[in-house]
């Protein structure tokens, strides 16, 4: 078996993998991307709702917050500068209820703490004004979410990263990997089977990062997360919603309720449910759409329900299971359990693509303090 050298490995090639990557390779690293699949952004980058978000919900302090609210600005700036196809179009988080009132209260409260300054709250005759179908007490007004092209995006990532360097290897799933004085080993399946030593090693594998940083033999691996996976379908909507903004319901345990997403060609979908599964499984089950629909009339009660249609479903990467509260990222460096060179990226889920680009800034810097 052959042994091939590099300074840096960046395991995944979804759009934290390739923001990871362009940040290294920015920096001057030798960087290498090695993805399992035979595509880049195949499996959570292309299962979601394509949302920027502003930075609401996730608690002060946590690395979710920082990291949404630096790469909300990051990734708006990103694709005026490189061309990606993107909308500011703004969102509205609805209270059905007055009853749910406080609990958009807090919702603001938590975004103002979290640097979220553009927030506005609307009455229900505003709301009339705004957007005439929606029927609800009052509505949290977010001018700073948006929607992107994430394909879009992810093809400059790589591209940019390419120009400073970095390349792509796909069909080559990393098998297990070992710590060595100089290095890290990795062993590389695919075609041919390969070993790999690089100085620095970035697992940004999404819903198998948990497994990879446990068959990367170091005292890491100790650390690594029980992975749990909760799958989100997606109903599409065959002819125009009467909606210009993107609508949420007050959320719920798991995940954000039942929302309304429109597309850049102004197509409206709704989802993702929160169903918790054993293995990733990207079935959509038609029957669902009788329980999206019930709670989309909670707040569009004109809603044509025939009009729901089986979309497709996304996997989010867990690391806790029902019943928990919903854990930060975790981006486990050198500092955090002594491996020179190694970073772990667990349960990077929403807002993982509005957060990438600072993602990636964030491991670059890591690897840098790591002294290696």
């Amino acid at each position: 078996m052959t042994m091939d050298t590099v300074d840096t490995v960046v395991i995944g090639a979804g759009v934290v993998g390739l923001a990871c990557a362009h940040s290294l390779a920015r920096a001057g690293r030798e960087v290498i991307v090695i993805e399992r699949e035979t595509a880049f952004g195949t499996v959570i980058s292309a299962r979601n709702s394509e949302v920027i978000h502003a930075g609401l919900y996730y608690p002060p302090g946590s690395l979710k917050t920082r990291l949404c609210v630096a790469g909300r600005d990051l990734l708006y700036a990103w694709c005026a500068a490189h061309g990606v196809n993107h909308a500011r179009c703004g969102k509205l988080v609805v209270a059905s209820t007055a009853a749910q009132m406080p609990a958009l209260q807090a919702i603001a409260e938590r975004a103002r703490a979290n640097g979220v300054d553009d927030l506005r709250l609307v009455d229900a005759a505003e709301l009339a004004a705004l957007e005439p179908a929606l029927a609800a007490h009052g509505a949290l007004l977010s001018p700073s979410t948006g929607i992107v092209d994430s394909h879009g995006l992810m093809l400059s990532l790589l591209g940019e990263a390419e120009r400073h360097g970095a390349m792509l290897a796909l069909g080559s799933p990393v098998l297990e990997g070992r710590t060595e004085a100089d290095g890290i080993v990795l062993r590389i399946g695919g075609e041919v089977a390969t070993e790999l030593k690089a100085k620095r090693v970035v697992n940004a594998a999404g819903l198998d990062a948990p497994a990879l940083g446990r068959a990367i033999a170091a005292p890491a691996a100790v650390h690594a997360p029980q992975a749990h996976f909760a799958r989100g379908v997606y109903f599409s909507y065959a002819g125009k919603a009467p909606f210009s903004r993107l609508i949420y319901p007050i959320p719920e345990p798991g995940g954000l309720g039942v929302h309304l997403t429109l597309d850049l060609g102004g197509q409206a979908k709704f989802g993702p449910d929160v169903e918790w599964i054993a293995a990733p499984d990207y079935s959509v089950d038609p029957a669902r759409a009788e329980r999206f629909a019930s709670a989309i009339r909670r707040w569009w009660p004109d809603l044509d329900a025939q009009r729901l249609q089986p979309g497709y479903a996304g996997v989010r990467p867990k690391i806790v299971g029902p019943g928990a509260p919903d854990a930060d990222f975790r981006i486990d460096g050198p500092a955090t359990h002594g491996t020179p060179g190694l970073v772990h990226l667990y349960g990077i889920e929403s807002p993982g693509l509005t957060a990438a680009l600072a993602i990636g800034e964030h491991v670059a810097a890591t690897l840098a303090a790591g002294g290696r």
